[in-house]
């Protein structure tokens, strides 16, 4: 194969970011005949198309995603270089790619992520959120440097990637004062009958909540399931169920949508890792992700608040009557 031309390449970059070659035409000031001579050359040098008809405009072929992932990386460095050689700082910026499945929480997606912002290197994060098979589609294409989830990759996946395990922590319940005073009795009982929003069917905690209730004893009425994590917490600040979330940032849900915490259990735990394509990570910001505290050191202490928040509750209840 024939050396790379960056002329090609930039070319290439310009009409996948636009979408057409018109639009890209417009952009760099040339003709699209021009383009259009210089895309169908890159093409026959790297002998697989790149884009394919898509109505007016193009779409990138599987190869075209793949060449699309270096390009950006390769000019986006040269628009960093550009800076650098502007104004001559003393260190270079890291950028870290990456992708949080959207069963994540967002106050825990920032808590994993939280020891990369330490770095003495100036850190820029590009975060993206969505469903754990179109994040990994992703890493695999190198559009993402790391994805973070609440389970390891499926065995069933068509990428090659590895588990990083971040850490795990049990489960706290909440609910509005209104609903607790509808459904009074202690922990875990007053799930029986009640209602609860639950996490979607893709999540990996649904199942361990469900199998819980059953050992408990209790049957709580569904009242809603989420994909989306933050959609459930808004629908749980409305008071439409109870529902769960990770100990670890107990006391900012509460805090945040003026929730009771009706109790907490370490019965179920939530994991969370962060998915390489690499076994050895290398990324600076990656590594200090992935060597930083268990989940559990640096999550709220619910303890105390467990073991009294019956207690509080019943109180106010008898102070009322």
């Amino acid at each position: 194969m024939a050396h790379l031309n960056y002329k090609h390449l930039y070319y290439f970059w310009m009409v996948a970011k636009t979408g057409s070659i018109a639009r890209a035409s417009e952009q760099l000031h040339v003709t699209p005949q021009t383009i259009s001579g210089q895309l169908s050359l890159f093409e026959d040098l790297q002998g697989e198309a790149l884009f394919e008809k898509a109505g007016r405009n193009l779409e990138l072929t599987e190869a075209g995603r793949l060449v699309l992932a270096y390009a950006e990386e390769i000019f986006l460095l040269g628009q960093e270089l550009e800076q650098v050689l502007r104004h001559h700082p003393t260190e270079r910026t890291v950028q870290l790619r990456v992708g949080v499945s959207d069963a994540v929480a967002k106050a825990v997606a920032y808590k994993l992520l939280a020891p990369a912002l330490s770095l003495p290197q100036t850190l820029r994060i590009n975060c993206r959120e969505g469903k754990l098979d179109d994040l990994l589609a992703e890493l695999a294409r190198h559009k993402l440097d790391i994805v973070i989830t609440d389970t390891p990759m499926p065995p069933s996946a068509n990428v090659r990637g590895f588990n990083h395990p971040l850490g795990e922590c049990g489960l706290s319940f909440f609910a509005t004062r209104g609903l607790r005073e509808q459904y009074p009795q202690p922990f875990p009982t007053c799930l029986d009958g009640a209602p609860i929003l639950l996490p979607g069917e893709d999540s990996a905690l649904r199942s361990r909540l469900m199998h819980w209730f059953e050992t408990q004893g209790v049957r709580p009425r569904i009242a809603g399931e989420f994909d989306d994590s933050a959609l459930m917490s808004a629908f749980g600040e409305a008071g439409v169920g109870f529902f769960a979330k990770p100990s670890a940032i107990a006391d900012m849900v509460m805090r945040q949508y003026d929730l009771e915490l009706v109790g907490t259990t370490e019965d179920i735990t939530e994991q969370f890792y962060a998915i390489s394509v690499q076994r050895k990570i290398t990324h600076p910001a990656v590594l200090a992700i992935s060597q930083a505290k268990p989940l559990t050191t640096f999550g709220s202490d619910t303890s105390h608040a467990t073991s009294t928040a019956n207690k509080s509750f019943i109180g106010k209840k008898n102070t009322k009557r």
